[in-house]
């Protein structure tokens, strides 16, 4: 698509908003045609030459309102900019967003937060510059044809050179296209890396701490300022020395017109009048030839901006940046799309039912109201026995029943046959897994560093495209793992854990409803209580940013609370337990495995998991190297005995 193409679409959002922009700033340049014909009525009417019969005063009132009028236009023309600027930048970020969320989760973004935040920023902002500016060119146009046609009436010798200028203007900034794109494009990429180094530094502070790499980050970090300082030098200096270059252009315009304006003045076919016409139109002229200059070096600019928007959709169609979508700037926002569960029902069960229609697989919710009630029996039942001897509350599970059984013989809750994915990078991954999980099972994934581990969980649960295989749940193929694979089907917790400025009760409900008995489950269940206790404001405490605040075993346990919040029948953990201690880790999994109804599926080489593991995948070089329970497999499998050898070690 077209730059041009672009911007019109974008003009197309709001037409009648960009329309009535139009209109008033197009008001707004014609403005000073009036205020040029009255003064030069003044003129001729103080030197005896005047045509109509004004008096000076009806001159001077007359100049006053237009003065008025035009100050009127310029307070509604900027009114209309903002808000149609406002949604023109809100259109473009709102689709990025949305490309990017239905995007595989862990090939969201073709490159770091840092860049896409320029991207979101600065290139957004040079789109929304050039379309306001649209604007401009066209009512200033408007102004250069009327004013044209009025001082060519007058003496056309002298109008021509009050144009010859705008002739240069667009020359010049033709023959500037190719430096001013590839400046642009290098000051962009250059702010892309200086802004990803920030976030990757604040990111991976401990790490740069632990190697001791504090001096050589720093000196880094400097180089890529100083090479985004040359960057915008250069795409700065050619900006400027283009407007230089418009300004002079007009200046020299001038110093001919007042040359032959003395000329002619002298043999009298030049009025005082028609001079003071030609000195007030020459300044609006000249703002038009250098704001055309500016529109058309925006423009150019523009396509660099549209080029590097188009590559965060990643392939998809350019139309996707454009398309219309409503922004509830005003009024009720709409309700979310997912449903939680609230303190008087399960309003989950219709939400879980459309969503596995849309994917076409059976919604296991559709049995809601029996499952909610095994649910609270369990709880109620879970009541006194529930007691820990070490003083735990008594909690309800933190997942919920299958619909089916796999351990008494029925079909798997989910099976994979076949399921490959390879890095376009390396060609590596992992190649034709199968597997089944039955409902109610505690299954582990282990193997080596490199194995394919977290690619098959990633690619299972659609936050990586699989490039062969079928995934089913209770039988039935799942089209869309992506979209399938969330609360109240699945939920997981990843190696990094993804915490917020905000409070720890927050970054455990995530949006849901409060509701008191789920978050003490969850909270137990994640063996978070004693870190909560030392809390100074308990789970009102702010974490900080990506979760400072709390230790490695303390973010982990919080998105485990996050999980465990949600109920789901499926608990996926991406070696969980690598930054907690022994003791807790076995809290963690004994909670888990004491009264779970969910289902789990679990990476990990820490024996406290493999021990308790139903089932135990053993994976080697993105294939399945063993499979069976933790006696076959220590028998039989040279890869296990080698984990689990090493864990010793350890």
């Amino acid at each position: 698509m077209s730059t041009f193409a672009f911007l019109f679409k974008l003009t197309r959002y709001r037409i009648g908003l960009y329309l009535l922009n139009a209109i008033a700033w197009s008001l707004i340049y014609l403005a000073p045609i009036a205020p040029g014909w009255i003064t030069k009525q003044f003129f001729d009417t103080l030197s005896g030459n005047a045509v109509y019969g004004f008096s000076v005063g009806a001159l001077i009132a007359l100049l006053i309102a237009s003065a008025l009028a035009r100050v009127t236009m310029i307070l509604f023309g900027f009114v209309t900019d903002v808000n149609f600027r406002f949604r023109v930048g809100s259109l473009l970020r709102r689709n990025m967003l949305s490309r990017i969320l239905k995007e595989p989760g862990a090939k969201a973004i073709p490159c770091s937060p840092g860049e896409a935040i320029s991207n979101f920023r600065d290139d957004v902002d040079q789109v929304e510059e050039t379309v306001s500016w649209s604007v401009d060119s066209f009512g200033m146009t408007i102004f250069a044809a009327v004013s044209f046609y009025i001082l060519y009436g007058i003496s056309a010798t002298m109008t021509l050179w009050v144009f010859l200028p705008l002739v240069l203007v667009v020359t010049i900034a033709q023959a500037s296209t190719t430096l001013l794109q590839k400046f642009r494009a290098a000051s962009r990429e250059a702010t892309s890396q200086v802004t990803g180094a920030i976030s990757e530094m604040f990111s991976s502070v401990q790490s740069i701490q632990i190697a001791s790499a504090e001096e050589r980050v720093i000196a880094r970090f400097r180089q890529l300022n100083d090479n985004r300082r040359q960057a915008m030098l250069k795409d700065k200096l050619l900006t400027q020395t283009l407007d230089s270059v418009f300004s002079n252009a007009v200046n020299i315009g001038t110093g001919f017109i007042l040359l032959l304006a003395a000329q002619s003045m002298r043999d009298g076919s030049f009025t005082v009048g028609d001079f003071a016409l030609f000195v007030y139109y020459l300044t609006f002229v000249t703002q038009f030839i250098q704001n055309f200059g500016k529109f058309l070096t925006y423009f150019k600019q523009s396509t660099v901006a549209k080029e590097r928007l188009a590559s965060l959709v990643q392939g998809a169609e350019e139309t996707i940046l454009t398309e219309s979508h409503p922004l509830y700037l005003r009024g009720e926002l709409p309700a979310p799309g997912m449903e939680t569960d609230g303190a008087q029902g399960d309003s989950r069960g219709g939400t879980a039912a459309r969503q596995a229609e849309r994917n076409g697989a059976p919604s296991t919710a559709k049995e809601g109201p029996q499952a909610k009630g095994t649910a609270g029996a369990n709880a109620v039942s879970g009541g006194p026995a529930a007691e820990r001897a070490a003083g735990g509350p008594a909690v309800r599970p933190v997942g919920r029943h299958s619909s089916t059984s796999g351990k008494q013989g029925g079909i798997p809750l989910l099976e994979v046959d076949g399921l490959t994915y390879r890095y376009p990078e390396t060609g590596r991954g992992i190649e034709r897994i199968s597997l089944r999980v039955p409902a109610g099972s505690f299954t582990v994934i282990t193997g080596r560093i490199g194995s394919g581990k977290t690619t098959l969980v990633r690619t299972l649960l659609g936050l990586l495209p699989k490039d062969e295989g079928d995934i089913r749940w209770n039988g039935e193929t799942i089209a869309k793992p992506g979209d399938f694979f969330v609360p109240p089907h699945s939920a997981y917790t990843p190696q990094v854990p993804r915490l917020y400025s905000d409070t720890l009760k927050n970054n455990i409900l995530l949006g849901l409803e409060e509701d008191e008995a789920r978050l003490e489950a969850a909270v137990y269940a994640a063996v978070l209580e004693p870190d909560i206790a030392a809390l100074q404001h308990g789970m009102d405490t702010v974490i900080g940013p990506r979760g400072v605040k709390l230790s490695g075993g303390q973010a982990q346990r919080t998105a485990a609370a996050r999980m465990f919040v949600r109920e789901a029948e499926l608990l996926v953990f991406d070696d969980l337990s690598s930054a907690l201690d022994v003791d807790t880790e076995r809290k963690l999994w004994e909670r888990l495995y004491e009264h779970r109804p969910a289902t789990c599926l679990v990476i990990s080489h820490r024996k406290t998991a493999l021990a308790h593991a139903d089932t135990i995948i053993v994976l080697k070089d993105g294939r399945v190297e063993a499979e069976g329970t933790l006696e076959q497999l220590l028998e039989s499998s040279e890869e296990l005995r080698h984990l689990w050898n090493r864990e010793d070690e350890g």
